[in-house]
């Protein structure tokens, strides 16, 4: 049975592959996040305006997750932790 992801789990997501000091391209996050391109602006209009993502203009149009988004990542993989105690899938597991 196919368990569907809710906006948070696609937040974090996107948060999760654009760690990192270089930033991403769209297109990365688009094919592993698993979003369709209107999905994609959607959710990094929703992350930018709340400071979680940055878009580096001058890093060749890259994103890049904020500290504030590091500190949404932490605090969702702990809620995760909690919800989901070991052994039990949550919907990000059943996508593997």
């Amino acid at each position: 049975m196919k368990k569907y992801r809710n906006r948070m789990d696609i937040a974090a997501a996107i948060l999760e592959i654009a760690q990192g000091s270089g930033g991403v391209l769209k297109t990365k996050i688009m094919y592993n996040a698993f979003l369709s391109f209107p999905q994609l602006k959607e959710y990094l209009a929703l992350l930018t305006e709340n400071q979680l993502l940055e878009y580096a203009s001058q890093n060749k149009n890259r994103y890049r997750t904020t500290e504030k988004g590091k500190r949404f990542l932490n605090s969702y993989r702990e809620m995760q932790r909690m919800l989901y105690p070991a052994g039990e899938k949550t919907a990000r597991d059943a996508e593997a």
